[in-house]
């Protein structure tokens, strides 16, 4: 059987506040690492049918990147749904959930802009 690592590399500040996030999926573990402002983790216990949860992100991550963040990671989750169930009803709701998030993200930031 073939092994795949993905290995995750938090360097924190002194108030344990992630401040790098780096990554890597290669086959070579010695390969170079790529820089991320953040991720999400989720994995399913089968045995207490429960998902378990990693949320970080680095303290430059800016609010309207964290807005594109959610977005489309809500895409990418109505994607892997269709093909692990071809239920297209359920995709196209969960996809159009993720627009209005995204619109209604992007009226606040100009509201607040106007205000400022």
């Amino acid at each position: 059987m073939e092994k795949s690592t993905i290995t995750v590399d938090v360097h924190l500040d002194e108030q344990k506040v992630p401040q790098e996030i780096y990554w890597n999926a290669a086959v070579d573990p010695n390969a170079d690492k790529s820089k991320a402002k953040a991720f999400i983790l989720s994995l399913w216990d089968g045995a207490d049918k429960t998902a378990l949860r990693i949320d970080l992100w680095t303290k430059d991550m800016m609010v309207d990147e964290m807005a594109d963040f959610y977005y489309q990671t809500l895409i990418t989750m109505a994607d892997t749904f269709n093909r692990a169930t071809h239920d297209q009803e359920l995709v196209n709701e969960m996809k159009e959930f993720a627009k209005n998030f995204y619109q209604k993200f992007r009226e606040k930031q100009l509201q607040q802009n106007k205000l400022s």
